[in-house]
């Protein structure tokens, strides 16, 4: 079923077979990714049009990634009580009708409606199932690894491209034609999905833990709603991530209790209790963080503070744009030729390094270019580790816990994600008006996070077991939404 390519038209077929398999669930990937990133060069214009402030869509944006990140594992639970191929196209519904519903917004609360909380959820409705469906399809190493290969170059893509394609189109026409184009591209994978079949049938006696859910949930949001509040009430700050924190432990010790009791829990508690596939978590975690938090805070100092437009902004994004495609293109390749830890380490060196130029040249000039090479080495050093990142969490669990795993994975990206526009965007978002301050501010504030991150790696093991894991697995779950996003 997943077997090689040798000639034949038989392997014509089958090659066909897996395109069409492919394409819906690839370009899924991609528009999810997009949304993720194409609307921080619609600021400036969605600010004016909704007479809103950059704080309010810095909330949106922020909303949909934890919404991504809170709802990713309790969605890939109930797949398997409603079947992935019915969560799927439920999924691609909810989002085309938020996106239709964002399009036509009159003011931030609509906005936040259809495209925070309806393509929110239904992103995290419909990602796991492209993973759980992929994973079944093709039942060979090789052929899956190659198949992951495809639909997240399809979501790098997206991510890298968002900026780009969200700045023409905004430009050209308006950025409530965006969301026209999501729902466009969501009708073109409802048609192309006709002909995927989900191989299992659904369980609905499966059970699933929804009070588990609610305690994660709460817990993740307080933690980053208590972030938003930190440039207008550090008291209630405070108090919210204390709140986060304690529902996060609660959920913690509600699952150890559950799964002690011999219930089926919302979430494996050895999942955590392997380091190396903790420190891969930390080192995604701190990736997506970065990718989110650069992208939002030069896409608004440079609307904001430059005076830049939509189209001008996303060509600015193009140096990261190129960086990402090159070195994501060659991930496959360097995963078989150099160890897992030394492609992490790297990638966190050169992305320092960037973030070292974007600082440096901020106030040496005020011409474009200036933000070329940073971006570039960002791009270039995020392309590099996502995928090594990814693998070794992956490698570290045997195949029946690939599914939780990946759940697990997800989530933790787009938790980064939403943490890196919260905590980055709400530094240069407290103080716009200082200029070039902020900018330094929030900045800097990333290399931080970076050099934690940077920790994070070194500190990981390397064993020749687990880099030949890896290394076989290629390129089979990097750059994922999303991120995340998705």
């Amino acid at each position: 079923m997943g077997g090689g390519l040798s000639g034949g038209p038989a392997s014509a077929e089958s090659a066909l077979s897996r395109r069409r398999f492919l394409a819906p669930l690839a370009l899924a990937q991609f528009i999810c990714s997009f949304a993720g990133s194409n609307m921080n060069v619609m600021i400036n214009d969605i600010t004016h049009d909704l007479d809103t402030t950059v704080a309010g869509v810095q909330a949106a944006i922020t909303l949909f990634l934890l919404i991504m990140a809170v709802l990713m594992i309790p969605a890939s639970k109930l797949s398997d009580r409603w079947g992935r191929k019915r969560c799927f196209t439920a999924g691609l519904v909810l989002y085309g009708i938020g996106a239709l519903v964002s399009a036509v917004a009159p003011g931030l609360g609509v906005l936040i409606l259809g495209n925070s909380v309806l393509e929110g959820v239904g992103t995290a409705l419909l990602i796991p199932p492209v993973y759980i469906l992929t994973t079944l399809r093709f039942n060979d190493l090789t052929s899956r690894a190659r198949a992951f290969g495809v639909i997240s170059g399809l979501g790098g893509i997206g991510a890298a491209a968002g900026p780009l394609i969200g700045g023409l189109i905004t430009t050209a026409v308006s950025w409530r034609a965006a969301f026209i184009f999501q729902a466009a591209v969501v009708a073109l994978i409802v048609l192309l999905s006709r002909r995927v079949e989900d191989p299992l049938p659904a369980d609905p006696t499966r059970p699933f833990d929804a009070f588990g859910a609610v305690l994660s949930a709460v817990g993740m949001f307080l933690v980053v709603f208590g972030v938003l509040q930190a440039d207008s009430n550090l008291a209630l700050m405070a108090v919210l991530l204390v709140a986060g924190a304690a529902f996060l432990i609660s959920f913690f010790l509600y699952i150890r209790a559950r799964e002690r009791a011999g219930k089926e829990a919302l979430l494996s508690t050895g999942l955590f209790k392997n380091r190396t596939s903790n420190l891969g978590l930390a080192t995604q975690n701190i990736q997506w963080l970065l990718l989110m938090g650069v992208s939002f805070v030069v896409s608004v100092f440079l609307q904001t503070v430059r005076g830049y437009n939509a189209i001008q902004t996303g060509v600015v994004f193009t140096a990261a744009t190129v960086g990402v495609l090159v070195s994501s293109l060659g991930s496959e390749r360097l995963a078989k030729r150099r160890p897992q830890k030394t492609l992490i380490i790297v990638g966190f060196v050169v992305t320092i390094a960037g973030i070292g130029l974007l600082l440096a040249l901020v106030g040496a000039s005020s011409r474009v270019v200036a933000f070329a090479p940073g971006l570039l080495l960002i791009g270039l050093g995020l392309g590099v580790m996502l995928t090594p990142s990814v693998n070794l969490v992956q490698s570290s669990f045997p195949e029946r816990l690939q599914g939780e795993i990946s759940g697990l994975s997800r989530s933790v990206s787009n938790l980064g994600s939403s943490f890196g526009t919260a905590i980055a965007g709400t530094i240069l978002v407290s103080d716009l008006a200082s200029g070039n301050t902020s900018y330094v501010l929030a900045m800097a504030s990333l290399a931080v996070l970076a050099l934690i991150g940077l920790g994070a790696a070194i500190r990981l093991p390397t064993t020749r077991t687990q880099d030949h894991a890896t290394g076989e697995l290629g390129a089979a779950h990097g750059l994922e939404t999303a991120t995340e996003p998705g």
